[in-house]
């Protein structure tokens, strides 16, 4: 048995990859464009793993699909692959409006003439597994319920938008061809092999380098935080279990405002890695501009994947803060190799000098 994982060589994609081949006597054809958040290195453990096939390739590419679903005949389709950080749709949308609303059409147009053509009884165990974000759900008041799967979709940034357009052709290929979906739309990741531009590796990599630690507006953005583990785990429950056609929203019942994110992080680095001055690294915070469009607060509802499939993130927030710093720490080649080029260029446009 096989399965096709999209967008495999990115953050999450990769941590899901190392999970499934971990837990999961299945194979995994993992096909990445790699652009700047696909990184090989992600994947170096698994050079000689016969069970890991490796294809440089796009998913909007109509000639590869078609021939990677024929000669791999998978039973899966685990769909990861997105343009992802917010601030860099607000600069350049168009890339956002082609990998995930483009892309996302022409792999299920590509996935649908797959399994339209395959017997009954595979087509009925045949799924397809769309991930999601939180952010199509738009931003949430201070007092005001965690979003659950039946809430209204109000994005509010390009990244969003396009993610929220994505999730309407999914469900959109369930109900007009009986395409066999699911979708999980995740709260804020974080843990090993995290590209460096979003706020947890970001500020692990400045605080060691010396650098000041970049807060948006007043730091008090609350997001809900969840281990990549954790969501890998609750990809592969869904995948087993998960209704047709339903949505399951995962997180981590983690909700903390950015600034606390941030001095938690100092704090860890203090005990883990001290300044040689003797300061702590929460001299380093620095507050910048806020961004445009900043929602102010997400929050996910996850009950109905715990009540339905039996998940709930194994992690606290302490505990998965904390080995994620204990990554970083350990794979500093990593992180050199990651913030070189195009990286330094893009947090100088973004961050100021």
């Amino acid at each position: 048995m096989t399965i096709l994982v999209t967008g495999g060589a990115g953050f999450i994609g990769s941590n899901f990859v190392h999970h499934w081949l971990a837990s999961a006597n299945e194979a995994v054809v993992n096909l990445d464009k790699l652009t700047y958040a696909g990184n090989l290195a992600n994947l170096a453990s698994l050079q000689n793993d016969a069970r890991h096939v490796f294809v440089q390739g796009d998913i909007g590419d109509t000639t590869l699909l078609p021939q990677l679903l024929a000669q791999h005949q998978p039973r899966a389709v685990v769909h990861f692959a997105a343009e992802s950080h917010v601030d860099r749709s607000i600069h350049g949308p168009m890339d956002f409006i082609q990998t995930n609303v483009v892309g996302t059409f022409q792999l299920l147009e590509s996935v649908r003439a797959y399994w339209s053509a395959l017997a009954a009884e595979q087509q009925t165990a045949f799924r397809f597994l769309h991930v999601s974000t939180d952010e199509v759900y738009g931003s949430l008041a201070p007092d005001a319920p965690a979003f659950a799967e039946t809430h209204a979709y109000e994005p509010n940034s390009p990244y969003s938008a396009s993610k929220a357009a994505s999730d309407h052709l999914v469900r959109a290929w369930h109900h007009t061809y009986g395409l066999p979906v699911l979708t999980t739309n995740c709260s804020n990741n974080y843990g090993p092999y995290h590209f460096p531009e979003k706020l947890i590796p970001l500020v692990i990599h400045n605080a060691l380098a010396g650098k000041p630690l970049p807060i948006y507006g007043d730091g008090m953005q609350v997001r809900d935080w969840l281990y990549v583990q954790d969501h890998c785990s609750a990809i592969q429950r869904v995948l087993q279990a998960g209704r047709l056609g339903e949505t399951y929203n995962v997180g981590g019942w983690n909700e903390k405002p950015n600034i606390e994110v941030v001095r938690t992080l100092c704090s860890l680095l203090d005990e883990l890695q001290p300044r040689a001055d003797g300061q702590s690294y929460a001299t380093q915070i620095t507050y910048v501009k806020d961004r445009a469009g900043h929602d102010r607060r997400y929050a996910i509802d996850a009950r109905k994947i715990e009540q339905e499939l039996g998940w709930r993130p194994q992690e606290t927030f302490e505990t998965g803060l904390r080995k994620t710093v204990a990554w970083y720490l350990a794979n500093a080649d990593w992180v050199a190799n990651v913030t070189s080029g195009q990286y330094r260029q893009w947090v100088g446009q973004q961050y100021g000098a």
